[in-house]
């Protein structure tokens, strides 16, 4: 196992140890509203600071991106960035509902080479390094072998802060509706994507996520012989905050209904 791997799992469980025990006081929680339906807790907080410091203590060069905290500087070696979600999941976890991960990636340049999902309410821990496959605690994964969209079970997030592509999501939820098996929405973009790669999930659509909800995802579903892009069939899904994934054969009629419900404007 890469030892940059190794500490991203280190740091990801010492988060999970904040969160599992803060769950069990969720009355005792301050909650904030960074934006309307976008909530903060002293957990995302804690658990963030917990995760950037095993991180720096072992690669103090590295730059970070953490969703509270925002963006630091490396000290030295610019081509390596961690990206961070302490608590994909919070609205989820204020309620006391258990679907919310920690999401830990490391990026090279425009490249992810580490990736670590880690589930504390099932101890399921995804992990992936480039080039040598996904896991699922130790265990190696792949996508289904599902291969017709009908047949398919889709995994997707509705808006909850910007509502301007509201209609445009229900135009492409209806329509999958009658050309699914079914769609899930549970509200943890990494643990979705995730469940992509160990073949939970067929596919998976949703637009708006920031980097640090996709990055670590994206990298554990192309491992596992899945395909990830941006609504053109591009790269650029952590720009975009766009993605569509799924498992070879139903990743192409994913995409091409969902682009031919979409606005000149999101077309690029």
């Amino acid at each position: 196992m890469h030892p940059a791997l190794n500490i991203a799992i280190k740091a990801a469980r010492r988060a999970g140890q904040i969160i599992n025990r803060a769950s069990n006081d969720l009355d005792l929680l301050k909650v904030s509203a960074k934006r309307p339906n976008d909530f903060v807790t002293e957990v995302d907080k804690a658990a963030e600071a917990a995760i950037i410091e095993t991180l720096l203590e072992a690669y103090p060069t590295y730059g970070i991106l953490a969703e509270e905290s925002g963006q630091q500087a490396g000290k030295g070696d610019e081509e390596y960035q961690w990206i961070i979600d302490p608590l994909d999941g919070t609205t989820n976890f204020i309620h006391g509902l258990p679907q919310y991960a920690i999401s830990i990636a490391l990026a090279k340049g425009n490249s992810i080479e580490q990736a670590v999902v880690f589930d504390p309410n099932r101890n399921e821990l995804f992990t992936a390094s480039k080039g040598a496959g996904a896991f699922l605690n130790e265990r190696r994964i792949r996508v289904s072998r599902r291969t017709k969209l009908q047949e398919s079970l889709i995994g997707t997030g509705f808006p909850y802060r910007m509502f301007e592509h509201v209609d445009l999501y229900l135009a492409i939820f209806k329509e999958l509706a009658q050309k699914t098996a079914g769609q899930r929405r549970p509200g943890a973009a990494s643990l979705d994507l995730a469940y992509v790669a160990c073949g939970r999930y067929d596919g998976f659509w949703e637009f708006g996520l920031s980097p640090w909800d996709v990055a670590a995802g994206a990298l554990l579903i192309s491992e596992a012989g899945g395909l990830i892009s941006d609504l053109r069939g591009e790269a650029n899904y952590l720009d975009t905050g766009n993605v569509v994934a799924g498992t070879p054969k139903v990743f192409a009629p994913l995409l091409k209904l969902i682009e031919e419900k979409l606005p000149e404007s999101m077309r690029g």
